[in-house]
C-alpha cells in the first residue's frame, strides 16, 4: 500500500453510507442518520480525522456491513483500523472485554462516547416502546460508567 493515499472522509461517508444502504436503526431509521451523528459528535468534541473516519465506521464490521478482511487492506490509517476493530462487539462477548479493548485503544473513546450520546438521546429512545427504552437506557449507562464517562446531568458525588 506504499504511496496509496488514504482514503478521504467525504470518501469514508459515501463508502459507510453505501455499506449500510437499506439498514435501519432500532426506531426505524436509516442507519446512515446515526452515522452522521457519530462522525458529528466526534468533529464537535474535537476529534480527528483518523476518529472521524472510525465514527463513519464504528458498526461496519459489527453489522456485516463491511468485513474484516476488507478493512485490513483499506486505505485507512492504522490508528482508524484499530478503533474500529476495538469498537467492533463480537458476538456473546461480555460487555467488560469490551469496554477495556476500547480503553486500551487510543482515540478509541471518544468514538464511543459520541455513539452513546447519539444511542441515549431522548428524542431516539422516546419513540420506542417503554420496555425496549428502558432496557436499553440501562445498557447505555452501564457502558458509560465501565468507560468512566459520567451521564449529562447526573450528579457527580
Amino acid at each position: 500500500m506504499t504511496g496509496t493515499p488514504y482514503l478521504s472522509l467525504a470518501e469514508i461517508e459515501a463508502l459507510a453510507v453505501a455499506a449500510h444502504a437499506g439498514q435501519t436503526d432500532k426506531a426505524g431509521r436509516p442507519y446512515a442518520e446515526h452515522l452522521r451523528a457519530v462522525a458529528e459528535g466526534v468533529r464537535v468534541r474535537g476529534g480527528s480525522d483518523a476518529q472521524i473516519a472510525a465514527a463513519w465506521l464504528h458498526d461496519s464490521v459489527e453489522d456485516d456491513a463491511l468485513s474484516e478482511t476488507w478493512l485490513a487492506g483499506a486505505a485507512l490509517p492504522a490508528e482508524t483500523k484499530a478503533m474500529v476493530l476495538a469498537l467492533t462487539k463480537s458476538p456473546g462477548e461480555g460487555i467488560e472485554g469490551y469496554t477495556r479493548r476500547i480503553l486500551a485503544t487510543p482515540g478509541a473513546l471518544l468514538v464511543k462516547e459520541a455513539d452513546l450520546a447519539h444511542n441515549a438521546d431522548p428524542v431516539r429512545l422516546a419513540v420506542l416502546d417503554a420496555p425496549t427504552r428502558e432496557r436499553l437506557t440501562a445498557k447505555y449507562a452501564r457502558v458509560r460508567a465501565l468507560l468512566g464517562l459520567t451521564e449529562p446531568g447526573a450528579p457527580t458525588c
